[in-house]
This record gives C-alpha cells, sequence and structure tokens, in this order.
C-alpha cells in the first residue's frame, strides 16, 4: 500500500476552496488502495499533522483540536515529514504528494518547489509549470509564440504610475477585465466599462498581489478542457459556462446563481475537436504534467483564445475538472487512480532516465 500525504487548507485567499477539494477527495480516494498521511495548513501557514474524522475538514474546525507540528524534510534520501512530538520528533516516509491547494502559496510554485527539494513524487505539475501557469501574462506570452490568441493586455506593478499608463490603456477596447496576476477563482478581478472605473478595481486587484494585468474582454463564452498525463495525454470532454449577466466571478463558480455549466458544450464535434487540440497544445508549451484544466473561450466566429491554466483545478463534486473527466467515462475515485499512479510512473520514470 502506498502512503501518500494529502495537502489541504494552505496561507492563501482560497483557503476554503481547498477545505471543499480536500473532503470530496479524502470521501472519494481508494483507501484499500492509498494509506493517507493528512496535512493541514492553516491560513496563517502553520502545518500540522491531522488524523481525525475528514468532516472537520469540510466544516473547518480540523485545527481545533490538539496536533502534531508537520514539516518537509529537504532530504531526497528520505522521502519523508518531520512530525515534532511533545519531546522528539519522527521521519514519516511517504510515497508522493498530493497538494490539493489552491492559489498563492499552494498552487504558484511554492509548495512544489518543497516537494522537489525533498525528493518526493509529486502528484500534479512540475515548479516551473505551476509557477508559470499563475503568472497570468507570462504564460499567455508563450502560449501566443504557438500560435495561439491570447486577448490584449497590459501589466501594471503596485509602483507603477496609472498617469504614465495611461495613454497605453487607451490603446486597450472596453470592457476590459482587471485581474491580480497570480490570484486564482477570480478573486480581486473586476470588468470595467469605462476609465472611470480603473482606480477602484485596480485597487480591488492589489489586494491579492503585487502584479496586475489589464486586459480585453473576449466575446463569445468561456470554455474548458480537462486534461490527464505528460506525454500520452488523456482529454476530457469541452465544458461551457453560460452567464446570464457579469462574469464567472467568486460567488458564481461556487453557486452557480445567475450561471450555468454545460457539460458537455454545447458545441458540435468538430469545434469540440479543435479545442481539445488546443487544449494540449497549451499544456505541454506551458509545461504542465499528470493533471490541469485548460480555460479558453470561443467567439462568435469560432476562434480559439486562450485565457488560463488552473494547475490545481478545483475538486468538488460538482467541480469541472472530474464532471470534464465523467465525460468520458471515469468516475471520481477512477479520475484519483490515474493521476496518482501516472504521478508515480513519471517520477519512477524520471529517475530511472536520468
Amino acid at each position: 500500500m502506498k502512503k501518500l500525504a494529502i495537502l489541504f487548507g494552505g496561507h492563501s485567499s482560497e483557503y476554503s476552496v481547498s477545505l471543499e477539494s480536500a473532503y470530496s477527495v479524502l470521501s472519494h480516494i481508494n483507501k484499500e488502495k492509498y494509506d493517507l498521511y493528512m496535512i493541514g495548513i492553516t491560513k496563517e501557514g502553520k502545518w500540522y499533522h491531522f488524523d481525525r474524522d475528514v468532516e472537520q475538514i469540510r466544516d473547518d474546525t480540523w485545527w481545533q483540536n490538539p496536533l502534531h507540528s508537520v514539516t518537509i524534510s529537504p532530504e531526497p534520501t528520505q522521502h519523508a515529514f518531520i512530525e515534532m512530538k511533545k519531546d522528539h520528533f519522527i521521519y514519516v516516509y511517504v510515497d508522493a504528494v498530493f497538494p490539493i491547494l489552491h492559489g498563492q502559496n499552494g498552487e504558484d510554485g511554492t509548495i512544489q518547489g518543497l516537494v522537489q527539494l525533498s525528493g518526493i513524487p509529486l502528484i500534479g505539475c512540475s515548479l516551473m509549470s505551476s509557477a508559470l501557469c499563475m503568472d497570468k501574462y507570462r504564460a499567455h506570452a508563450i502560449v501566443s509564440q504557438m500560435g495561439i490568441k491570447t486577448p490584449k493586455a497590459l501589466v501594471l506593478t503596485s509602483s507603477s504610475d496609472l498617469n504614465t499608463f495611461k495613454q497605453e490603456i487607451q490603446k486597450l477596447h472596453y470592457p476590459l477585465f482587471v485581474k491580480p496576476m497570480k490570484a486564482g477563482s477570480s478573486l480581486g478581478i473586476s470588468k470595467i466599462t469605462d476609465f472611470s472605473e480603473l482606480k477602484p478595481a485596480i485597487s480591488l486587484a492589489y489586494q491579492y498581489d503585487n502584479e496586475i494585468i489589464i486586459e480585453e474582454a473576449i466575446s463569445g463564452f468561456e470554455v474548458g478542457c480537462a486534461i490527464m498525463g505528460t506525454d500520452q495525454l488523456v482529454v476530457g470532454r469541452v465544458d461551457e459556462i453560460e452567464l446570464s449577466q457579469g462574469f464567472f466571478d467568486f460567488t458564481e463558480k461556487y453557486s452557480l446563481k445567475t450561471s450555468q455549466i454545460h457539460m458537455p458544450a454545447r458545441i458540435d464535434s468538430n469545434i469540440e475537436k479543435q479545442i481539445q487540440n488546443t487544449a494540449k497544445i497549451i499544456y505541454q508549451a506551458l509545461g504542465c504534467q499528470i493533471f490541469a484544466r485548460v480555460d479558453m473561450f470561443l467567439t462568435p466566429e469560432n476562434e480559439i483564445v486562450f485565457n488560463e491554466v488552473n494547475t490545481i483545478p478545483g475538486f468538488t463534486s460538482h467541480s469541472r475538472f472530474p464532471n470534464m473527466m465523467k465525460g468520458i467515462g471515469l468516475s471520481f475515485t477512477e479520475i484519483l487512480d490515474t493521476i496518482i499512479e501516472m504521478g508515480l510512473a513519471h517520477e519512477n520514470h524520471r529517475f530511472t532516465s536520468n
């Protein structure tokens, strides 16, 4: 039986989303196949070994019980976490690390770098691809070199003088999206229709990152494609986000109050195939491995425009990634088995090849 470290929570604005994803994963994972070593990370960034009822993860009371502090050993020959007991510490060997973390300090390469130092196999994208996909502007720059269209955009930093960029901003066509460069779940994003709305939108975005991206809105609708694998890719069905108003912000993503997700998307098979092929090109161009969700726009002219890649997409029972994979006949448990086995096989191949 493989011992699998599951990381959840996180020092991130998407802490609550991680708890929901982790609860769903822990409820569906094959416990006869994997020995689970659960590690919760508080909102303040403290790491604890958690060994109680997963219901406490869902209702965010997991951290209230006395827990042992834990950290990861950077020594690659140990493949272990270090658990601090009252008067001593122990090494806990694990076969792989599966981070179920979203946003900053979880999906941006930070955790992936720690795991890479430890030598423990990682279930998910590498440090490089995680950091790159989190950086919307630089990800767009690479994807555009592959001949795939991206939105016109401009980048500001916290030290930027807005007046200096006023002329450049005026070259963009409204409506515009103002986004934190490295945040997920649509947190800190505003859609504006006039220059007068720009300052408050920028102020909101700076609450989540010190870099922001201002980009033109794309007419049409958003589509997504779930992918698993590294060399040989498994591609899910394409889904479609239908909006009745506004945009797919944090509230809509997790409540669907005025929007609807169609899976499969209401498009013909040829367009779906084009979207899947484009998603595979983007996935490989950005160095993704094991699993990720590629989000794009489909214009009224059936032109595909790249939006972003989520390297740790939501894993709740109603999340888009598992539902797209269910569209090709995989159950939630089979999806988890597949990505875990892919992660272990990829690491074994990497070390054998070297």
